[in-house]
């Protein structure tokens, strides 16, 4: 295994383990998120680069685009919490009340 993929696999592994892991405040899950998003666009766009077809060079470019959407939606449903609920701890949020 290449040092470059090791990389790459040991950093979604430890930003899923974050995930999993450290689930005090949404912005510590939301940032866990962005890591394995990031390390999901490098292994994409080396794949693209290593199978030299065309056809797979836009891919990263629209997993980036998603993950522009998910981080702004994330952001905003974090500023929207923080400003009903007074925090972003998780163990606050209550989703069956109105």
């Amino acid at each position: 295994m290449s040092p470059t993929l090791f990389t790459l696999y040991s950093t979604f592994l430890i930003s899923i383990s974050g995930l999993a892991l450290q689930r005090i405040h949404l912005l510590s899950a939301l940032l866990c998120l962005e890591g394995m998003m990031l390390a999901l666009f490098l292994m994409m766009s080396l794949w693209a680069v290593q199978l030299e077809l065309n056809l797979y060079f836009s891919l990263p470019m629209f997993m980036l685009t998603f993950s522009a959407c998910e981080a702004s939606t994330g952001l905003s449903l974090m500023v929207a919490t923080t400003r009903t609920h007074g925090t972003d701890h998780l163990k606050n949020l209550n989703l069956l009340q109105c």
